[in-house]
């Protein structure tokens, strides 16, 4: 399998026009604020929006809490049957997946305040996640960029249907079982480096999965991966670039293959991710560099790109998305929604 086999690759000019040339609308009508309680500090964020939304000239707040049983695609209906058209998210990548999920399609703009464990479009987006006061200034005085969303239909073994939104990434495989397996009082004492706990912990019980899939209804292609990734963006914690070429606004999907053979092979995948697509292929040095080093790698991770993906396995396998379990599928049919999602960007 080659490194990188794509449908067609979108123009340059046209991938970086929604960055550079994001619309600047004035905030009009009521804001929503849909937050966590348990993953944010209320009283820090209820000052910080209410600061930026004076000196934005914003009158009118709506503040909805979700719930265990409400994760932030109610309270978004809700908000926008009240006239709100901008929508904050405050909390994990699990609100503000749900909250996306809510808010895509309907014209409305979703702004981020991160305050979960991996922030994951917030990194890609470049919106500030170690401040509420300046993520606060975005949403108000930022521009305004149309991103993709993924969407993703998983079939449970009973035959059941389930369809979810996501907006980094879906995964099957060791990242979904470590995601499983992370513990959630580690997780909100340490971050993302719970998860690290939680690798060492399925590494030894891992097997490689064998999957057979398809890229844009294409021909089926089959391979035994220990993960598979199909991802809208592919920056992570802990500085690694999984897709160096991923793009939130290209229509495509990024699929990354995972077959390390050894301890070696996840070494030489840890190396990739943060050294080589990181640093080295910033440069035409590092890029030879990486043409001469890069071989041995390619058999254990390789990338794909398309509009959709079809994946079915032969048992049920854990799968995630953005960074959350969502239980077990024996298939996922997943999709790209170009440029579905208007979201507030540093500008």
């Amino acid at each position: 399998m080659s490194e990188r086999d794509r449908g067609g690759e979108p123009d340059t000019a046209e991938r970086s026009a929604p960055a550079g040339g994001a619309e600047r609308p004035a905030v009009q009508g009521p804001v929503a604020v849909v937050c966590n309680p348990v993953r944010v500090d209320l009283p820090r964020v209820r000052a910080a929006v209410e600061a930026a939304a004076e000196q934005a000239g914003v009158t009118e707040l709506l503040w909805l809490e979700t719930t265990p049983e409400q994760g932030g695609q109610a309270q978004v209906g809700e908000a926008l049957d009240r006239g709100a058209r901008l929508v904050l998210a405050a909390g994990g990548d699990g609100t503000v997946r749900a909250v996306a999920e809510a808010v895509r399609g309907t014209g409305a703009t979703l702004a981020l305040l991160p305050a979960g464990t991996g922030n994951l479009l917030a990194r890609n987006l470049g919106v500030p996640y170690t401040s509420v006061e300046e993520a606060c200034r975005i949403a108000f005085e930022g521009a305004t960029r149309s991103i993709d969303v993924g969407v993703a239909v998983a079939e449970a073994q009973d035959g059941t249907v389930s369809e979810h939104a996501f907006l980094v990434m879906a995964g099957v495989g060791i990242d979904a079982a470590m995601i499983a397996n992370a513990r959630p009082a580690l997780k909100r004492r340490f971050g993302w480096v719970a998860y690290v706990d939680a690798a060492f912990r399925s590494l030894p019980s891992a097997t490689k999965v064998r999957i057979r899939f398809r890229i844009d209804g294409g021909h089926e292609r089959s391979a035994h991966v220990s993960t598979i990734l199909i991802a809208n963006c592919g920056t992570l914690p802990g500085n690694m670039q999984l897709i160096p070429d991923g793009e939130v606004d290209d229509g495509l999907l990024d699929v990354a293959i995972l077959q390390p053979a050894s301890v070696f092979g996840w070494l030489a995948i840890w190396r990739k991710v943060t050294w080589e697509n990181r640093v080295l292929r910033r440069s035409a040095l590092g890029r030879r560099i990486i043409r001469f080093t890069d071989r041995t790698v390619r058999t254990r991770l390789s990338y794909l790109r398309g509009a959709s993906v079809s994946l079915r396995v032969d048992e049920p396998e854990p799968f995630e998305l953005d960074g959350d379990a969502f239980g077990t599928a024996v298939a996922l049919e997943v999709r790209v929604e170009e440029r579905s999602l208007r979201v507030k960007v540093p500008g």
